[in-house]
């Protein structure tokens, strides 16, 4: 790979009592290395997306693992030609995904597992299964699995309600996924609270499904959390821009239209007006 900077993501739910004290050896162990990006933590555990040269990823990871809580991370990594963030925050956080139910603690239970090269066998097969996409409806707009159901989520905190209020049968074998895996993780206890028999979460989410067996079955791209905004199947950068004015990804297309004004306005503004 001829690209200079390395993308890691990579998250784990589990108690972390000392919160408040790990701030800061985080945020200077980053710092000293000139790394950028954002690292959750709360007491339910921790959850990070970082940018940087090769040599400060390697001293980060270090770092992570001289603590046996983080040993062994499972790791999302691409590459780009420039630093993915602006700056550098970690941040104290109630929940690193926010779901506000108290009741939901995956580091107790969660979902199944099910590796991207098993579920693309069940689709090509055409296996009798309901695909979940757990992500908001901007995100899913960029792209997703074929056939797979949306629940039109405009923030994830209305995921309960939603799957509770869908039509999904409960005795169905439902494999849901999202960008990296981590929304599956409390999606799935969810479902299982709800009633669900048979929930299955994708491993590594779509980037760890892109990585190890590429696109098949997905149309369209993947909505990220950095100033890439989406990546395709190859995991290389895409065309897609943020809407100055409300923060909305736009395709090519999108940005050829005549309600599109760079810096003040875009379909999406309009549409919300």
């Amino acid at each position: 790979m001829t690209d200079e900077i390395v993308n890691i993501a990579g998250y784990r739910f589990v108690d972390l009592p000392d919160r408040d004290t790990l701030r800061e050896p985080f945020k200077s162990t980053c710092d000293e290395v000139g790394l950028l990006g954002t690292i959750l933590l709360s007491h339910e555990g921790i959850n990070f997306i970082l940018s940087g040269k090769q040599s400060a990823v390697d001293h980060f990871l270090q770092y992570l693992e001289s603590d046996k809580r983080f040993e062994g991370i499972p790791l999302k990594i691409s590459y780009s030609d420039r630093m993915s963030f602006r700056r550098m925050n970690v941040r104290l956080k109630n929940e690193i995904i926010s779901l506000g139910l108290d009741s939901i603690r995956p580091a107790e239970s969660t979902g199944e597992s099910i590796t991207p090269q098993e579920f693309k066998t069940w689709l090509d097969q055409g296996r009798e299964i309901v695909a979940l996409d757990t992500r908001n409806d901007y995100e899913v707009r960029l792209g997703t699995f074929e056939g797979a159901v949306d629940l039109n989520l405009s923030t994830f905190r209305a995921f309960p309600d939603a799957v509770a209020e869908s039509e999904i049968d409960k005795n169905q074998t439902v494999v849901m996924f999202c960008t990296g895996g981590i929304r599956c993780e409390k999606a799935s206890a969810v479902m299982m609270q709800q009633g669900w028999s048979d929930v299955r979460q994708l491993e590594g989410g779509i980037l760890g499904y892109f990585e190890q067996v590429g696109g098949d079955h997905w149309k369209g791209d993947c909505f990220v959390f950095d100033r890439r905004v989406a990546l395709d199947p190859a995991l290389e950068e895409t065309t897609t821009q943020m809407c100055w004015a409300c923060r909305e990804p736009l395709t090519e297309e999108e940005m050829e239209s005549e309600q599109y004004v760079i810096t003040k306005y875009c379909p999406y503004c309009i549409e919300g007006n």
